[in-house]
């Protein structure tokens, strides 16, 4: 038996300030969330349904980057420059060695804008430390390598898949930038950071048989990567056992070496799991039956999310996980 760390979540605000700006547009048709602050009226006290914000995306649909610092996001660890290189080129980073260097974001959800000709566009902001903001700045390939990192979260976070064609129009931002509350595993700040908090075990793993993972490659590509892969929304099914809801979810794909780059996040009405490459589930609660009709339609799930929507909320402070190998399911009881 061996347990998987998960870090605890704190929450900062993000003040972005304008870096500069990249133009891509999307290749296939999707919808995205869009952001709070798009056209809806957000009063105090007030809880937003923010999955009844939806975006169509169609492709060929233009996007535009905004890259931006703000000191709140955490900087990337100390390392050597042999280490920054090969982040660079995309080699396998392991996220959990004390030896690997990474770089950390955030970005926000879509929101709607239009291009100079006045055609429909959608904004995304990914947010960087200002520590490398110097190098980016002098240094072209580790400009394309943070670019190429906002686009592989951008492609985490939803379904739309970014053509690698880009253009940079000579502004700092499209738009205004958004301020903005998020939640950040506080693992990723310094120790000497006072949001640094030691990471607790969530999910643990249960192996009741040795098994081989073919151990892919991860990390960040270089703007010659191969074709992306569009996350699969993984199939899912609750249950009630001594009053904690139960959640399993398949991950038959899911291996050893994709655990330190996938997160879980568990809020009282929302599930994200993420799996670079792999699997994206968004199960929000707060949405309209139609939009959980929709967004489980494919994967036989659309009754599990109607019927856990009228269910309590979810226990956050008591959630567990397990990541059952055998049974290629994750199991999270809250």
């Amino acid at each position: 038996m061996a347990t998987a760390a998960a870090t605890k979540q704190v929450a900062v605000t993000l003040n972005p300030v304008p870096g500069f700006c990249v133009k891509t547009r999307a290749t296939n048709d999707t919808v995205v969330h869009t952001s709070i602050a798009d056209g809806v009226d957000v009063s105090r006290g007030t809880r937003v349904n923010r999955a009844s914000q939806l975006i169509p995306v169609t492709k060929d649909l233009k996007i535009f980057v905004n890259i931006a610092w703000d000191s709140n996001v955490p900087p990337p660890p100390q390392g050597s420059e042999e280490a920054v290189q090969r982040a660079m080129r995309g080699l396998h980073i392991d996220e959990s060695s004390p030896d690997s260097w990474f770089v950390p974001l955030v970005v926000s959800d879509a929101r709607r804008d239009s291009d100079k000709a006045g055609k429909p566009a959608i904004v995304f902001d990914a947010v960087f430390n200002p520590s490398i903001k110097s190098r980016a700045s002098k240094d072209a390939d580790f400009k394309y390598f943070i670019i190429e990192l906002a686009f592989q979260r951008i492609e985490a976070q939803t379904t739309i898949i970014l053509s690698r064609q880009i253009g940079t129009p000579n502004i700092a931002s499209k738009g205004k930038l958004q301020t903005r509350q998020v939640v950040v595993p506080s693992s990723l700040y310094p120790p000497s950071h006072p949001k640094h908090r030691v990471p607790a075990k969530l999910i643990q793993e249960i192996q009741t048989h040795p098994t081989v993972d073919s151990a892919p490659e991860t990390g960040s590509k270089k703007q010659t990567a191969p074709t992306k892969v569009t996350p699969n929304i993984p199939s899912w099914s609750w249950s009630e056992e001594n009053s904690r809801l139960r959640i399993e979810i398949h991950v038959p794909a899911l291996t050893h070496a994709a655990i330190p780059l996938s997160t879980l996040e568990v809020e009282p009405r929302r599930v994200l799991l993420s799996v670079p490459s792999l699997y994206h589930l968004d199960i929000d609660l707060n949405a309209l039956d139609a939009d959980l009709t929709a967004t489980f339609a494919k994967t036989g799930s659309s009754m599990q999310a109607l019927t856990l929507k009228r269910k309590r909320d979810l226990d956050v402070d008591n959630a567990k996980a397990e990541w059952r190998v055998a049974d290629k399911t994750i199991i999270l009881q809250a």
